[in-house]
């Protein structure tokens, strides 16, 4: 049985691991500074033991984006992924500024309402940004960071300067279109073999929830996650792992280095053979350096080794 808050083409879904996720998706609502109602906010959580790994997806994405890693991390230790504020589930309601700012007091009062200690910060693409952010503004919260192709040494989207009537609803529907999302998939993908409708399919069910155009043009229209600069990452004090696809055509393959120069306790991961998605591409290895990081006695991880 899939939650009554997913949209009806949940039950189309054909990948077992994609099924599996959608079927535990819960809700909760979570108490913020943001508006005087909860936000209804939606999540994964699976797995028990070890410090806490907390998910965060990519732009315009959900938690169905970790169908095929999360399920590999709750085998040894509690997992969680979560709907950011305006994007996958998570539902949108008109008085809410949607912009980074709101997205990290939003992840905060999650974590504070249900998790509550310490965790695995990882972040994907877009997350990766949200995830440096978030560390960034509540350090105490972060015990260890894993960046995932990350987002977050250039600056917001371009088209942010067209997000007015009537070229916002255009740039949304062209966001919208199936042809658009097959092609920014197939370029996501170094084996081009692992792409399916299905897949591309999954990727946007969330886009059928009330006010997703409104809440994606009023986060393009605030600018988005700009660039950090190297002393800004500098003040990243916990041990980081960074994990980068070796042929990334989305943000190419320069930003993994200056990420490892910019953070002091941090290290390189190649994931060989893999684009932009090495936990859709290569789930299993991706979920082993994730976990191995996880383990490192506290020197090795100091060091960067």
């Amino acid at each position: 049985m899939f939650p009554s808050f997913l949209p009806k083409a949940v039950e189309q879904l054909k990948e077992p691991a994609a099924i599996a996720l959608a079927q535990s998706i819960q809700s909760q609502a979570i108490a913020t500074p943001l508006t005087n109602q909860p936000i209804t906010t939606t999540y994964v959580c699976q797995g028990s033991g070890g410090i806490p790994i907390l998910l965060i997806h990519g732009f315009d994405s959900s938690v169905l984006e970790f169908r095929r890693l999360l399920p590999l991390l709750a085998v040894e230790n509690e997992t969680w992924a979560v709907d950011l504020l305006g994007f996958g589930f998570t539902d949108r309601t008109a008085e809410i500024d949607y912009s980074p700012t709101a997205i990290k007091t939003h992840l905060y009062y999650f974590w504070k309402t249900l998790i509550n200690q310490p965790v695995i910060l990882v972040g994907a693409s877009m997350g990766g940004a949200a995830a440096i952010d978030f560390t960034l503004t509540y350090p105490e919260v972060v015990k260890k960071l894993v960046l995932i192709d990350s987002a977050g040494l250039k600056g917001g989207s371009p088209i942010s300067k067209l997000m007015f009537p009537p070229l916002d609803y255009l740039a949304t529907e062209f966001l919208r279109s199936p042809k658009v999302r097959d092609r920014i998939c197939r370029a996501a993908y170094k084996s081009q073999q692992l792409i399916s409708s299905d897949g591309v399919d999954c990727g946007a069910l969330h886009l059928q929830m009330p006010s997703w155009s409104k809440a994606v043009i009023a986060f393009t229209k605030s600018g988005g996650y700009r660039a950090f600069r190297f002393k800004k990452l500098s003040q990243i004090l916990q041990p980081t792992l960074i994990l980068w696809g070796d042929a990334d055509k989305i943000l190419g393959t320069k930003d993994a280095p200056r990420f490892k120069r910019a953070i002091s306790h941090s290290k390189l991961i190649w994931i060989q053979d893999c684009g932009h998605l090495p936990h859709l591409e290569q789930p299993q290895l991706t979920a082993q350096h994730i976990l191995e990081f996880r383990g490192e006695p506290e020197i090795q991880r100091i060091s960067g080794l």
